[in-house]
């Protein structure tokens, strides 16, 4: 019987049980799919007239799904466009050496990070109706941005701010002993090489910004992509599951084309890493061989 550092290897007993567990396990899930389905069925939200709509037709996807899904990407876009270069702004901020600069940074992180971003969206609303001219129309589109932006630039300072305080200490003490400025350091040093270790916690942290325009339809009626069930189940019947389904995949969609083109960046850029090194002659260090051994 072999073992691993991690973990003791597994008997004959502790085999058949995990054998017997997983048995169990399939079939309560298959008992409970079978539930799910019944249940949909017996109410009708399984047949073809609820679902017809979405597959022979254009009317659902260009009168409610995709201006409900242009709205969605739009309120996204602005809020990660203005909250990653705040968020890294704050990040660095909270770095300084100067306390002035240290501490408000610090203050106005913690502060908008431990507020829900729905109250910050509300909060937005009341803001611009009484003291800005804005119109209703655009007035829960600036909102939305809004709470999203203050939110998440607050969550990627730290992100940032963890990032750069993961590197080993010795790539700042090189950069000090070749005569750079801290400012030089953060740009041409640290933040270079951080920015591939943070990739894959910033894109989680865009797929929540793309997820929570939907607070918006919710609370402050935004025209979003969920927002778009409602009318759109009650036009075709209360085709409320299948309404949720399609618009659920949207996003589905969405999040994982987020995800993959981060995973790729973040392969190119390490690839990119890679590849930077100085290649020197042979000539080149045949000389430096020679001048050595005359020495």
């Amino acid at each position: 019987m072999s073992s691993s550092v991690l973990y003791d290897a597994q008997g004959p007993r502790a085999k058949r049980r995990n054998v017997v567990y997983t048995v169990v396990f399939v079939l309560a899930l298959a008992a409970l799919l079978w539930w799910v389905y019944r249940s949909l069925s017996d109410k009708g939200q399984l047949d073809w007239e609820k679902w017809k709509p979405f597959f022979s037709g254009s009317e659902a996807w260009t009168t409610y799904i995709l201006p409900g899904l242009k709205n969605t990407l739009i309120a996204a876009a602005v809020s990660m466009l203005i909250a990653l270069p705040l968020g890294a702004v704050f990040g660095i901020a909270r770095l300084s050496d100067h306390v002035w600069v240290r501490v408000p940074a610090a203050v106005v992180v913690e502060f908008f990070r431990a507020i829900p971003v729905l109250i910050l969206m509300i909060f937005g609303n009341a803001l611009f109706s009484q003291y800005t001219s804005v119109s209703s129309d655009d007035r829960p589109l600036y909102a939305v941005v809004t709470g999203l932006v203050l939110y998440n630039a607050s969550v990627l300072a730290e992100i940032v701010r963890a990032g750069i305080l993961a590197l080993p200490k010795g790539q700042t003490e090189a950069a000090q002993a070749i005569g750079l400025r801290k400012t030089q350091t953060m740009t041409s040093i640290l933040l270079p090489q951080a920015v591939t270790a943070m990739l894959p916690a910033i894109v989680s942290q865009l797929v929540v910004i793309v997820k929570d325009t939907a607070l918006g339809g919710a609370i402050l009626t935004f025209p979003e992509l969920l927002a778009a069930v409602s009318p759109m189940s009650s036009y075709y019947g209360a085709n409320t599951i299948a309404s949720f389904t399609i618009v659920a995949l949207i996003f589905v969609v969405l999040n994982f084309s987020l995800t993959s083109f981060a995973s790729w960046l973040e392969r190119r850029l390490r690839r990119g890493k890679k590849s930077t090194g100085a290649v020197l002659a042979p000539a080149a260090v045949g000389g430096t061989e020679s001048a050595g051994t005359a020495a």
